[in-house]
């Protein structure tokens, strides 16, 4: 009896680890600390949507707020003279802070917005060359009329195409769960 009870104790571990290894990875959502601001940051005009924002930010710094390449920092990784443009203090703390998700999410979608105006006749997706635009810059998209041949830019836009649909999805559970920002 207690041989049989081993065995099926063994065959349900043994299972239970199959189903660890092999479940699905979590689908990623966003951070509620930064829901409100990017959703904000979506409405800055019509080609922008939560879902592309949140991953790019998910791509960009996976949502820290202190990430640093050595080129690029905070949360929406600006480069520092694309912040010196484009950094605004939305907060009204008397100071643009890229360190501020705050202040940091809103001038992305105001950054995003501006590479749409950039990026307008040049053949191709435009969500697509908005992002190979801010990743490698206006100029090297409108030089090379389409995404460049830069394979870390290609890779960078293809990783936030793969994220798009899954914070779309994880996005309409959150703001079914949780009430709406006035």
């Amino acid at each position: 009896m207690s041989l049989t009870l081993g065995a099926v104790l063994v065959v349900a571990a043994a299972l239970g680890v199959v189903w660890w290894l092999t479940r699905p990875p979590a689908l990623p959502t966003i951070p509620h600390q930064y829901l409100a601001t990017v959703q904000s940051a979506a409405k800055t005009c019509p080609e922008l949507s939560v879902p592309m924002l949140a991953a790019q930010l998910d791509a960009e710094s996976h949502w820290n707020p202190r990430a640093d390449s050595g080129q690029a920092q905070g949360i929406a990784q600006f480069h520092p003279s694309t912040w010196a443009e484009w950094g605004k203090d939305y907060t009204g703390g008397g100071k643009a802070d890229v360190w501020n998700p705050a202040d940091a999410i809103p001038a992305q979608g105001a950054y995003m917005c501006h590479l749409f105006k950039e990026v307008k006749g040049i053949p191709g997706d435009p969500t697509r060359l908005v992002l190979a635009a801010y990743n490698a810059g206006p100029g090297a998209v409108l030089k090379a009329r389409g995404i460049p041949q830069i394979p870390e830019t290609q890779n960078y836009v293809n990783r936030i195409e793969a994220l798009i649909p899954k914070y779309t999805q994880t996005y309409a559970k959150q703001i079914s769960a949780s009430p709406s920002p006035e």
